[in-house]
């Protein structure tokens, strides 16, 4: 059974371009994520394939759900991405996300994406910086932007 948290929050803050590209996350535990998307028309490139913008979203928010998976109470903000592109996506897509090392400020992560026939499609590794509040100037900050529904546990 799932966390009260993970139950309330989904991907743990609220993110409108995720909540825009359609994104669902199916997998949030242990340093592993998984996450379904199917590109809408408007997501498509000029070969009408998922745009690399929206695969590196995908790839991005994979691996950044994996790193806060053993973390979910911070956040996370990219730092470096690397991606490469294999083959061409179509049609429902999985990325599957692992945190593969963990300081106390740095996560270090890979994800790829699959097509529904399980082939690779994108791989990406990146490094995330574990945050509290999101700095927005001159000593100021954000917190994070929670939803509404939150239920805390603490």
């Amino acid at each position: 059974m799932a966390p009260m948290w993970e139950k309330a929050v989904g991907f743990g803050v609220e993110i409108p371009f995720v909540k825009h590209l359609g994104f669902e996350l199916t997998r949030f535990e242990g340093g592993f994520s998984e996450i379904l998307y199917t590109a809408l028309p408007e997501h498509l490139n000029s070969f009408s394939v998922t745009h690399g913008g929206a695969l590196m979203t995908l790839l991005d928010v994979s691996m950044a759900t994996a790193a806060r998976s053993q973390v979910p109470e911070l956040g996370v903000v990219t730092i470096e991405m690397k991606t490469t592109f294999m083959r061409p996506a179509m049609g429902p897509l999985a990325a599957r996300g692992e945190l593969m090392h963990r300081t106390a400020t740095m996560a270090f992560t890979q994800a790829t994406v699959f097509d529904a026939h399980g082939h690779k499609c994108a791989h990406a590794t990146g490094t995330f910086k574990f945050v509290k509040r999101l700095p927005t100037g001159h000593k100021t900050a954000n917190p994070l932007n929670l939803p509404q529904n939150t239920i805390r546990t603490d």
